[in-house]
């Protein structure tokens, strides 16, 4: 085949009527593959390139960057959000949303992971849950300076209290995501894993980069705007 020999068959007996028998140690499939090899090279004419066409993905390229901006969107709208309503924590969760992204993104080429659509729909919803951990903490200092605490006070205890909490949901975002990982077709298994990295690195980030940021700017001594910029909503 293409001046090579593909076989090299030996022949016990003449050939009169333009059929012949091969014999040998052959196996079912070396059998077949050998007839299939003799008729490719029983083509009547050689096969030469005539032209060479690159077909682009476009479709899978138009869904990745439609999915690229709904992310970029979505963050934009996220942290508008959170500097609004939280002010002081709410800026802070928007930094370490900012490195749980750099996070994220290392361990996408380190496992290594396949950003398909369905990969980029869980890596938005991951930062959803980000923030959730988020908020629990902040409702929880909000909760504890109602109840007289100081600022510095309130972010210790405001983690403390929300830890369970943080834990216990993202622990079972995590075994949801394990049961379709485990159970799941192609298309699931790549949204499952982005989601399951997604909740360990969202935990870890809320509990301790946001924790040691806001023990870095809470304030040594009490103030009305001190106490404003720490709440979250319309009172202080």
């Amino acid at each position: 085949l293409d001046g090579q020999p593909i076989s090299t068959p030996r022949i016990n007996e003449a050939i009169t009527d333009g059929k012949a028998q091969i014999s040998g140690d052959f196996t079912a499939e070396a059998g077949r593959d050998l007839a299939r090899n003799l008729n490719y090279g029983a083509l009547p004419l050689p096969i030469s390139l005539l032209n060479t066409q690159k077909v682009g993905p476009t479709l899978g390229q138009a869904t990745l960057v439609s999915g690229i901006w709904a992310g970029i969107i979505g963050f934009f709208f996220i942290v508008l959000f959170l500097i609004v309503w939280y002010r002081i924590p709410g800026l802070i969760a928007s930094l370490t949303l900012i490195f749980y992204l750099f996070i994220l993104l290392a361990l996408f080429k380190l496992v290594p992971v396949t950003i398909t659509s369905a990969g980029i729909a869980a890596l938005i919803l991951s930062l959803g849950m980000a923030v959730d951990s988020n908020i629990l903490v902040f409702a929880r200092i909000k909760e504890e300076m109602k109840k007289g605490r100081s600022v510095k006070d309130a972010v210790e205890e405001g983690f403390s209290r929300a830890w369970f909490s943080i834990r216990d949901s993202n622990i079972s975002g995590i075994l949801s995501s394990i049961i379709l990982f485990w159970f799941g077709t192609a298309l699931v298994k790549g949204f499952a894993l982005t989601l399951i990295l997604g909740v360990l690195v969202s935990m870890i980030t809320a509990i301790t980069i946001t924790r040691t940021f806001l023990r870095a700017v809470a304030p040594r001594k009490d103030s009305a705007l001190s106490r404003f910029l720490f709440s979250s909503g319309l009172s202080k």
